[in-house]
């Protein structure tokens, strides 16, 4: 039995995501038990907060470690790796002549007529770029092969040079993996020390520079993936849970530690995936059919696209550069990864986003934060800087005592204090400068949301917006005035939701193959499909579900969709339909269709999955709470307005008109005038707002 597979659903269940601001872990129980712990993160060892939180939240509910049979971990270790530049000395072994292909990589800029901008330097220095005699033509020839005599050669000087990580990318290796794998398997060989990836095993499709800057990234974050892993596991065995340790992929699906190791770069939007995961499964129960997924946390605020049940699932994205990123317009900023990931815009804004203004004086929201040390100021833990946290203290939206279910407590008189320098400089008061700072937040975040709706042709205002984050419930109703959409849903534990869609997430494994001319014959194509098919079924075993997808585009066209094969026999009427749905798919997103003639094959794919036991039903009963008479606290929406401050189970059924306060354990909704606010029967705080 594969090892990402969980053999006893009947025992508890942990997830736990790291935040750049807390730690979310919840504990799900074999009776239905959901138990949340919202921590602070613990930078630079973040497995530490992981290991604390998990035996907090065990010992809250009265668990023993021995009980859990599953731990599901959503983590930033390795997008944390390129942002900071603090991955390991990486080198690049490639064929003669190619030296410099992450140098010269693409003519793209994401902004044209910044002329200060410069690309990223290239995480393998041209000193630590290596080339070999060797050549694999684009027919798959060897001519001629690489010499075990120069590779091991070349050895000596990796070890010499300090080099820690070694990424192989060898020309046209795709069409030749295992001479590419030869040169790989001989070097770990001769530098058992040194982490060494092949860049068939990462990416095995043609694109020079793509391939070769996806296998350099998977060696930059490589030991540091292992190593946090390696320490997990260590942290976790020594307080008893023995449960197999499962990762998020940026594809929204589960994966074994031992294989994530292998291949870090899968797990780069490891975090974010997890929440639209459990978003996807929220509006498959719900039967919502187009969705989009915000998520605003304590440094960023993301947004994603879900249709029909399913979220856009991107071939390839940047990462680094200041922030990761899949739109094709504003690409060239960060180092390009071939790697399944869902496709997430993503904004500096957070609750941590540190409040500025500019030298015309202009007011700004990140994207530089505070982060969980020290903190936005009203934590009282040496945090000077004004933050978003900060603003919405002073407004009156956030407790004036304390967050995170009493673990965090608020000082408001320290975000006044840090607030009145900015107002000083714009002219304002205080109250009118942590407005204008959430308006900013908001105007912000609003291009987040379109680069995942109206640039893929997609009217926002058809959407229903399911919002969660530490922030996000906070932000969601004025950010769907300002987009046309008309409904929000927060969910049950908001906070902890993408922990919560570790949870009800399934485990998976993604197997590709570049089309080659033979694959023209339907028989062939279909026996390379059940290949793959076969073999990510034995690695998740018999009861695996299988996708089968083709990236397909028109003639000339540099980037491709991808588009999942109905299910059945592959024949020609098949494939037919096959190409309908791609035409259909570019004519959404494009505003035009070709003909079949044009249409092109670029890679065959399939997706494997292995279906959790649990059902997002079972995790959304309303959290135990102790009774609490509801109160008024003084909000600023342009005046002082007396507000209701109300917990979850006090919404009723019937709509309620606001401005009104909703807090949870976990996080703050906030109800604006002109919007109304119930629970319905998952008990989703449903907020609506009129067609005027």
């Amino acid at each position: 039995m594969p090892p990402s597979h969980d053999p006893r659903p009947a025992g508890w269940r942990v997830g736990a995501d790291i935040g750049g601001t807390f730690t979310d872990v919840i504990a799900l129980g074999p009776a239905g038990e959901v138990v949340p712990m919202k921590v602070p993160s613990t930078p630079p060892d973040y497995g530490a907060g992981v290991v604390a939180a998990t035996t907090g939240v065990l010992s809250s509910a009265g668990a023993q470690p021995e009980a859990v049979v599953a731990m599901l971990h959503g983590t930033t270790v390795a997008t944390n790796a390129i942002l900071s530049m603090n991955g390991v000395r990486t080198a690049v072994v490639t064929t003669r002549g190619f030296r410099d292909v992450l140098e010269i990589g693409r003519l793209r800029r994401p902004v044209l007529y910044d002329l200060s901008w410069s690309k990223p330097e290239p995480l393998a220095r041209r000193r630590n770029r290596y080339e070999l005699g060797q050549r694999i033509t684009a027919d798959g020839r060897l001519d001629p092969p690489a010499s075990e005599d120069e590779v091991r050669t070349l050895a000596v000087r990796l070890r010499a040079d300090g080099i820690e990580a070694v990424a192989v990318c060898l020309l046209n290796s795709y069409v030749r993996p295992d001479e590419e794998r030869r040169v790989a398997d001989l070097l770990r060989a001769e530098l058992p020390d040194v982490y060494v990836t092949a860049s068939v095993d990462v990416s095995p499709q043609p694109h020079e520079f793509e391939r070769t800057s996806t296998a350099t990234v998977n060696a930059y974050v490589g030991p540091a993936v292992h190593g946090y892993l390696t320490r997990l596991e260590a942290g976790l065995r020594a307080e008893k849970v023995s449960a197999p340790l499962l990762v998020m992929q940026s594809s929204g699906g589960l994966l074994d530690a031992a294989s994530v190791a292998q291949r870090p770069v899968q797990i780069i939007e490891s975090g974010p995936a997890a929440g639209v995961t459990a978003v996807q499964k929220l509006a498959q129960l719900i039967g919502l059919s187009t969705v989009v997924a915000f998520d605003m946390g304590g440094t960023t605020a993301k947004a994603s696209l879900i249709e029909h049940g399913e979220p856009f699932v991107s071939a390839d994205y940047e990462v680094g550069g200041g922030m990761n990123g899949a739109r094709g317009l504003s690409s060239g900023a960060g180092y390009p990864v071939r790697a399944p990931s869902i496709d997430i815009a993503e904004v500096g804004s957070g609750g941590g986003s540190i409040i500025s203004v500019d030298a015309a004086g202009a007011l700004h929201v990140g994207p530089a934060s505070a982060g969980s040390r020290p903190g936005p100021a009203c934590y009282g833990q040496g945090g000077e800087l004004p933050t978003l946290t900060d603003a919405n203290v002073t407004l009156g939206y956030l407790s004036p005592q304390a967050l995170a279910g009493g673990r965090v407590a608020i000082h408001p008189d320290l975000a006044a204090k840090a607030l009145s320098p900015v107002a000083e400089q714009l002219g304002e008061d205080v109250p009118g400068t942590a407005r204008g700072a959430y308006q900013v937040a908001v105007s912000s975040m609003t291009t987040a949301v379109k680069a995942v709706t109206s640039e893929r042709g997609r009217d926002p205002r058809e959407a229903t917006m399911v919002a969660f984050g530490g922030a996000g419930p906070l932000y969601a109703a004025a950010l769907a005035r300002e987009l046309g959409i008309s409904t929000v849903i927060v969910p049950v534990y908001p906070g902890l939701f993408s922990s919560l869609g570790l949870l009800v997430a399934d485990t998976e494994r993604h197997e590709l193959t570049p089309y080659r001319p033979g694959f023209a014959v339907v028989s062939a194509l279909a026996a390379e499909f059940a290949r793959l098919s076969a073999k990510v079924s034995a690695e998740l075993g018999a009861d695996a579900v299988v996708d089968r997808l083709l990236d397909m585009r028109y003639r000339g066209q540099r980037f491709e969709l991808r588009i999942r094969v109905p299910d059945g026999d592959l024949t020609d009427d098949l494939l037919a339909e096959t190409r309908a749905r791609f035409h259909a798919e570019h004519k959404r997103t494009y505003g035009r269709a070709g003909t079949d003639e044009l249409v092109e094959l670029v890679n065959l794919r399939v997706r494997g999955r292995l279906l959790t036991p649990v059902s997002i039903a079972d995790v959304l009963s309303l959290p135990a709470a102790a009774g609490r008479e509801p109160t008024t606290r003084e909000c600023w929406f342009g005046e002082t307005v007396p507000t209701p401050v109300v917990g979850r189970s006090d919404l009723g059924t019937e709509p309620v008109e606001g401005p009104m306060v909703i807090e949870d354990m976990d996080a703050t909704t906030l109800v604006p005038p002109g919007a109304r606010a119930h629970r319905d029967r998952f008990n989703n705080i449903v907020i609506t707002w009129s067609a005027a």
